[in-house]
């Protein structure tokens, strides 16, 4: 399944990084904190956060995550949307709390 898909399925907005929405996904994994996200994520998942600053890029291109999803209709940082853009990972956004949009993305993964 590519980023695009999961784009339409759960109704998000692409706030950046429009050139990697067809990148493919593997699986979720949802955190906030930097260091978990680091050490634990794998290439090619979709992280679901509420972190919205800078650093979330620069942890989502080290691990080479397939895409970023920011919950409750925080807005991400204007550098951290550019950062998005540089780096080729789309930034996504949701008013759905993490739990919620964690569940849909795991049912939509593991049919």
């Amino acid at each position: 399944m590519k980023v695009s898909d999961i784009v339409k399925l759960l109704k998000l907005k692409v706030i950046g990084g429009e050139e990697g929405l067809d990148n493919e996904v593997c699986g979720g994994y949802t955190s906030d904190l930097l260091s978990d996200v680091m050490g634990n994520a794998d290439e090619g998942q979709v992280w679901i956060t509420l972190q919205t600053h800078r650093n979330v890029m620069a942890v989502a291109s080290l691990k080479e995550v397939a895409a970023v999803i920011i919950v409750k209709g925080l807005e991400a940082e204007e550098n951290t949307i550019n950062q998005s853009n540089d780096e080729g990972i789309p930034l996504l956004s949701t008013d759905l709390e993490a739990f919620e949009l964690s569940g849909q993305l795991y049912k939509i993964l593991n049919p």
